[in-house]
């Protein structure tokens, strides 16, 4: 009986040990950003998108911080997508001046088909335009994002993500938890793919895709992580996933740990779709093109899984009253300074991330609540996979109605402050 346990513990513990290495070795890279040359030259056309549903409370706020963003007028229009609404988002956004679409359709539901739809129609404009950029309805964005966004593209960049801040880390305990998962996956995972040459994964707002992608692959991006969909979907044809640091966005967190379940599970239920219909083609063209970003692709889908498999493990050690956790093969592998260094560095690495990005004292007292966020994902990662197969659209409310100024002024953040004067100055 143990020698056959044996047979199945040691095998999950090589797996583990493989991930857990592997996660720490791209988080160091994270620590620190290369130089870059940036092109200020403004360039790029740009169809600056918003996903709407429903979004009276906030949408305003957005179109006019969009309308003071630090780029020529003529080199970039707003248009407003109001998907299924039934009150006054697409009203107050023709009244801000974005150029509204009203979509209504009872079976196809979701910002996936709202996205398919709006591109249909960008298509058959008589103004082609560079690239297209995507925001939430919830969003507030950096004066400089499109400046940054023109950078990359003018250096040959296809498929862009920005950077993902918060709106309201300071509300409650749940959105500072949040907050700080954001930054920490910013810096140890996109920021550090970026610099050792992998792909990052496209967050669903804050991205920036050329057109000429668009039109070759088409978006055909529907399910519930509409945007990892669409990120496994061109890195199948070579096409990675590039980080903007400095193309910032600033998404609105939950209040509540009920909307955060919500929220986390209808991710989860993507994760595990697009895992299960993309992992056996990322595995067969990344062999096919000795493309380690492809296969990184696919270590990032087996993320969710590797939680379960790790959960499952520790149970299981618990349960017939083996060795502790990686115990059994851990010092066969590598020496224990090595495996001291990690149990380090996972809590240093949250610590420099909020250090590095001067964040406020609220943010280091959640740090104490920090772990409960992380633990609370395990729950809902099983009920992910239990309901893998769910492709029910449901919509997160946003109700934080935060002005840019407002927001900067609310973090202290007085330099983005003058940069969001003097660019209504000049307009």
């Amino acid at each position: 009986m143990n020698y056959t346990f044996d047979y199945i513990m040691i095998p999950m513990q090589l797996i583990i040990v493989f991930f857990t290495l592997y996660y720490f070795f791209i988080a160091f890279f994270g620590m620190w950003r290369r130089k870059e040359e940036k092109i200020l030259t403004p360039e790029k056309t740009f169809a600056v998108i918003v996903a709407a549903h429903n979004e009276e409370q906030v949408i305003g706020q957005l179109v006019e911080n969009l309308h003071y963003l630090h780029y020529p007028d003529e080199l970039y229009d707003i248009f407003v997508v109001a998907d299924n609404c039934k009150d006054r988002t697409a009203e107050i956004s023709r009244a801000k001046g974005a150029l509204v679409y009203e979509r209504f359709n009872d079976k196809q539901k979701g910002k996936g088909y709202a996205m398919e739809w709006i591109f249909t129609k960008l298509f058959s404009l008589e103004r082609k335009y560079d690239a297209v950029v995507v925001f939430d309805a919830d969003n507030l964005v950096h004066p400089n994002f499109l400046a940054e966004m023109n950078s990359r593209l003018c250096k040959g960049e296809k498929v862009i993500q920005g950077y993902l801040d918060a709106k309201n880390p300071n509300d409650t305990w749940i959105s500072g938890t949040f907050a700080i998962s954001f930054w920490l996956v910013n810096h140890i995972w996109h920021l550090a793919k970026y610099q050792l040459g992998l792909s990052s994964v496209l967050g669903g707002t804050g991205m920036c895709i050329s057109t000429d992608i668009l039109y070759r692959f088409g978006w055909g991006a529907t399910c519930l992580t509409e945007d990892m969909e669409f990120t496994m979907k061109v890195l199948l044809k070579g096409i990675r996933t590039t980080w903007a640091h400095d193309a910032i966005v600033y998404d609105e967190k939950p209040l509540t740990f009920q909307q955060s379940w919500k929220q986390r599970k209808r991710w989860a239920q993507g994760h595990f779709d697009v895992a299960g219909r993309y992992i056996p083609q990322l595995v067969y063209e990344g062999i096919k093109q000795r493309n380690i970003s492809i296969l990184d692709g696919v270590i990032h889908l087996l993320q969710p899984h590797f939680l379960i498999l790790s959960t499952t493990f520790v149970l299981l050690s618990y349960l017939y009253y083996i060795e502790p956790f990686y115990t059994n093969i851990l010092y066969m592998i590598l020496p224990i300074e090595v495996w001291t260094l990690i149990a380090v560095g996972q809590y240093v690495f949250p610590i420099i991330v909020l250090a590095k990005i001067r964040a406020q004292w609220k943010s280091w007292l959640y740090m104490i609540l920090y772990p409960l966020f992380v633990y609370s994902w395990i729950p809902i990662t099983f009920v992910g996979f239990w309901r893998r197969n769910d492709r029910e659209w449901s919509h997160t409310q946003h109700t934080r109605s935060l002005s840019y100024h407002e927001m900067v002024m609310s973090q202290d953040d007085f330099a983005k402050h003058d940069e969001l004067l003097s660019k209504q100055v000049t307009k």
